[in-house]
């Protein structure tokens, strides 16, 4: 007993087995830590091939499903016109907190006649517009975490400014390229293989809907699935942190506007994801990473390659009129957004500053600016 205490009372010896244990941990460590990378990044491929494949099975379904809910677009809401579109595509984005399902929604209204080519082109636009708006509410879920209330909306009010400055005129210029079938001659078609895969794997899902629903519910079926594909998505993404020291090694980028612009196309363009990708700005403006005229050109820039998930639609149903509607809103938004940054660009980005300020510094005029982006696709819809 007495030499079993002595054995435990040696500090050489507590000191020894604690080093070793040290060591033993430390060893360990790294390997834990691949092993959770490994679970983590097998998680993520599933759920991207899993978003992936309800994405395709939602234009399935909204394709076929688009034949009954046609006449009710049509006669309920009046989209007749381009303002109609427009307005219909705003409010859309709205309700369902995202742009892209609302695009998608556009392309099969398009594919069995519910609209016409000008008109999807317009219900797009539109769709953008109303996406912007859930940069602005991310800024006013970080006003209620405690952050300062200008900085946290001035990211969000610059998505919604900037958007529509670029958007509203490239609508103008995508409707003369579509009137007189500038880009007609691109496309880019599915193919008869893929065709006849995708009608292998998904006619046995979707034949047992047509026969047991109608039309309209299958639509609405799909716009729910597109939504959940485009959730799993952005949860497949590796997470990204900006704000940490690698971002602070590459800070003088954000001083160049071409920089900024390629660093918002390619973010975008990876993330598929424009809400996603501005909505990192918020955090990095609120804790001081970012200065409001840094974001304009990454703004712009992310509305151009926001569409590689509505040409994507457009292939899979095989329509050419609606590969040529997506292909001429992005280079329509790319020709306006490259006149600005090429040749006005700090005239512009003074302008969209002081309309920012004005806005944010009082309550009545962000009230107002408020109301206004609310009533606007309403008379849209009813002019």
């Amino acid at each position: 007993m007495e030499k079993t205490a002595k054995y435990i009372d040696n500090p050489t010896l507590d000191a020894g087995f604690q080093e070793e244990t040290e060591r033993h941990s430390y060893q360990a460590r790294p390997r834990q830590l691949t092993d959770r990378a490994l679970r983590i990044g097998i998680q993520k491929t599933f759920l991207f091939l899993l978003s992936v494949f309800l994405f395709i099975f939602a234009i399935e379904l909204m394709k076929n499903g688009a034949r009954g809910i046609a006449p009710l677009i049509v006669n309920l809401f009046k989209v007749d016109s381009l303002s109609n579109t427009l307005g219909f595509g705003w409010l859309f984005a709205y309700l369902v907190m995202s742009g892209s399902p609302v695009a998608a929604a556009a392309l099969t209204f398009l594919d069995v006649g519910a609209v016409d080519r000008l008109g999807a082109f317009a219900m797009i636009t539109g769709s953008r517009l109303g996406a912007a708006f859930i940069v602005l509410f991310i800024g006013f879920v970080y006003i209620l975490r405690g952050h300062e209330r200008r900085s946290a909306l001035s990211i969000g009010l610059l998505s919604l400014i900037v958007t529509a400055s670029i958007y509203l005129p490239a609508l103008v210029v995508g409707g003369m390229l579509l009137q007189y079938r500038v880009l007609d001659f691109v496309q880019l078609n599915r193919g008869g293989a893929l065709s006849s895969i995708l009608d292998q794997v998904f006619a046995p899902l979707i034949q047992p809907l047509i026969g047991a629903l109608p039309g309209w519910l299958i639509f609405l079926v799909g716009l729910g699935v597109i939504i959940l594909s485009f959730n799993l998505f952005d949860r497949a993404l590796p997470t990204l942190h900006l704000e940490r020291s690698s971002f602070g090694k590459t800070a003088h980028l954000i001083y160049r506007p071409l920089s900024m612009f390629a660093l918002g196309s390619i973010l975008t363009l990876l993330t598929m994801s424009v809400s996603l990708s501005l909505s990192l700005l918020v955090p990095l403006s609120a804790r001081g990473y970012l200065r409001r005229e840094n974001v304009i050109p990454y703004i712009m820039g992310a509305n151009i390659t926001t569409f590689i998930d509505t040409l994507l639609a457009a292939v899979l149903l095989g329509n050419p009129d609606a590969f040529t509607v997506v292909l001429v809103e992005v280079l329509s938004v790319a020709i306006i957004s490259l006149m600005v940054l090429l040749l006005f660009f700090h005239n512009y980005e003074q302008a969209m500053l002081r309309l920012v300020a004005l806005t944010a510094n009082s309550k009545r005029n962000l009230a107002v600016f408020i109301f206004l982006i609310f009533i606007t696709p309403l008379v849209l819809i009813l002019v």
